[in-house]
């Protein structure tokens, strides 16, 4: 039986989009079917493979997109989407690979779950950017989001608290203001895409909060102090207000992690 290391890894060093959308479904499959074998023989890669487009930028080197009222401003943001999808993927893979051995059978099931749901949000937006006359790759996009996992590869507790935990959950902060842009520009397609990705996404900041409260548990540490402590070191941006704190609490991220050290 190939094990789930092996398996992971293949996807992990997929580079174009559907290709590794496809192997991102089957890892999931398999492992669901009882089809890989619970062992990380194989150390997985410190960067997965990426395609030759889109042009990877600096954050600080991204054109501005505007607000997603113009047909033009709403493929940049279905853009940017796309790609924090695509590299979603490789975050929740990674996360499985990386320390599926220290968390166990349940936590390796929940990220390639994860990796699943991303690939299908990917493959939705980058159909909808089609539709629109475009397509990934077809504009520039940052690399911020790996950046997070290889500041944090060294540690499960750090990983999730970054993540799932800080990234993941500002995505249920902004969602429900584009949605309503998006709604006010005309385009329900997208919007009722993204309230589909918002419901997910939820059930991920879940996954996230549950295992790094597993985590601290098993390590006899105090789950906020500790969050609070791996966000500071380890998160080059800063907490902002305003907060969907509903969201945040349907996915058990409670408020005093992260309102006490909020700008």
């Amino acid at each position: 039986m190939p094990s789930v290391a092996d398996a992971i890894r293949a996807a992990l060093l997929t580079p174009e989009p559907y290709p590794k959308v496809r192997a991102a479904r089957d890892v999931a499959r398999d492992w669901r079917r009882g089809e890989l074998a619970f062992a990380f023989e194989t150390a997985m890669p410190d960067r997965p493979a990426r395609p030759s487009r889109p042009e990877l930028l600096s954050p600080a080197a991204m054109p501005k997109r505007g607000r997603g009222q113009s047909r033009k401003g709403r493929i940049a943001l279905l853009h940017a989407l796309a790609h924090i999808e695509f590299v979603a993927i490789d975050l929740a893979l990674d996360l499985a690979g990386r320390f599926g051995a220290e968390m166990g059978q349940g936590f390796v099931g929940d990220w390639l779950s994860v990796a699943a749901d991303e690939a299908m949000h990917f493959v939705v937006l980058a159909r909808r950017l089609a539709a629109l006359g475009s397509g990934y790759g077809e504009l520039p996009a940052h690399d911020g989001l790996w950046e997070a996992a290889e500041a944090t590869r060294h540690d499960v507790a750090a990983r999730l608290a970054i993540v799932p935990m800080v990234l993941e959950a500002r995505g249920l902060d902004v969602t429900p203001a584009t949605v309503e842009r998006l709604r006010i520009a005309g385009d329900e397609t997208s919007a009722r895409i993204l309230e589909r990705i918002y419901r997910d996404e939820i059930r991920h900041v879940r996954y996230g909060t549950t295992h790094f409260l597993e985590v601290c548990e098993r390590r006899g540490i105090p789950p906020a102090a500790t969050w609070q402590g791996l966000v500071e070191t380890h998160f080059r941006g800063s907490l902002k207000a305003p907060f969907n704190d509903s969201a945040r609490q349907a996915a058990g991220l409670p408020r005093e992690f992260y309102a006490g050290i909020a700008l």
